[in-house]
């Protein structure tokens, strides 16, 4: 007689606590790039220094999480926008906010204060919006940073490596610990081309839980790179899902890296391995295109079409924009879904006691 594994009990978050009864209700619009809107403010080396900064050392021109401390009405204007163009979920802009990512700017003691910020400027900005009939909700943005645990940065020598697991296990818990701290509702690991580093990432922020008592949703992004259907590390999708399940994450998705396009069949691959688990999907504005104002190929109504098709098939729970995408896409994607229902994902793994 084959014995049947009991049922995991209901995930009691300490907030957030309605977003998963939210997600059954309808499909939950993410927001678009931060990067893209913040290239429409034309920046100067000044603006990202500020009177603060202004004897560091190092060009600080570029590094976008930096401006949460010298440019914060920017962040706050870009989230706004996005509120006011229908997203339920905005992301911090804390992308890469580690020290692993900052000391290449020099920034690595800034960390865990740069992350602060940026929760508490995403937590006013949807308090701000926020209504009984539409609840707004900060996401704890952690990124892959620039270093890979998996793959040599020397292709003469294949067991070179530029960081180790401890290293980012530490930089992510102090990133999620400012997040947290700052305000966030739940966390994002997005952009993750290396599962190990996605690995440490989930990691640090079950210590982080275990910790401090807190207990958040999760929601974890992979990225394909190329038609191959697999992440850089060489996982495809449905082998990236079950090296991270562990995590009971509440949504598992992809963006990034394809316009969608290219994106609907690993899409659709995942909704059907990851069946006791909502979809997240925010896709690139298309191609990369140098002649358009984003940088990206597709116009807000292309893209909303598009990720309007993913929802009519039954994909998704959650949708929005990556690179290229602007307020008027994040506005067409939530017009395009707004006319389906939620894919339906197990309510006794993952769902809140509320």
């Amino acid at each position: 007689m084959t014995a049947v594994a009991a049922p995991h009990p209901p995930i009691a978050y300490t907030r957030a606590q309605h977003l998963p009864e939210l997600m059954r209700q309808r499909i939950l619009v993410l927001d678009g790039a931060m990067g893209t809107m913040i290239q429409r403010y034309k920046l100067s080396e000044a603006d990202f220094r500020s009177e603060r900064f202004a004897q560091h050392p190092k060009d600080l021109k570029g590094n976008n999480d930096l401006l949460v401390l010298t440019r914060p009405d920017v962040i706050s204007e870009i989230h706004e926008q996005y509120l006011a163009a229908g997203a339920d979920i905005i992301e911090t802009n804390s992308f890469g906010t580690t020290s692993v990512a900052q000391e290449d700017y020099g920034l690595e003691a800034f960390a865990y204060e740069m992350n602060v910020a940026a929760a508490r400027l995403a937590r006013a900005a949807c308090d701000k919006y926020s209504s009984a009939d539409k609840p707004r909700f900060a996401a704890g943005a952690l990124g892959p940073t620039p270093r890979t645990a998996s793959i040599s940065p020397d292709v003469n020598d294949p067991g070179a490596r530029n960081v180790d697991f401890d290293t980012l296990r530490a930089a992510y818990y102090e990133q999620a610990k400012g997040l947290l701290d700052g305000g966030v509702d739940l966390f994002l690991v997005e952009t993750i081309f290396d599962t190990l580093n996605a690995k440490a990432a989930i990691f640090a922020l079950e210590e982080l839980m275990e910790d401090s008592g807190e207990r958040l949703p999760v929601i974890i992004s992979g990225t394909v790179t190329d038609a191959s259907g697999r992440i850089l590390s060489g996982q495809t999708v449905s082998a990236f899902w079950h090296s991270v399940r562990h995590a009971k994450p509440l949504a598992i998705g992809l963006n990034c890296a394809l316009g969608a396009t290219l994106m609907r069949p690993y899409v659709e691959e995942l909704s059907r391995a990851a069946a006791d688990t909502a979809i997240s999907c925010y896709p690139n504005a298309g191609l990369p295109n140098p002649m358009s104002d984003t940088g990206f190929d597709e116009t807000p109504e292309v893209t909303g079409r598009l990720v309007g098709e993913f929802a009519q098939a039954g994909f998704l729970n959650i949708a929005g924009g990556c690179c290229g995408t602007t307020p008027a896409h994040i506005h067409a994607i939530s017009q395009a879904v707004s006319a389906y229902r939620p894919r339906g994902f197990g309510a006794p793994l993952f769902s809140a006691l509320i």
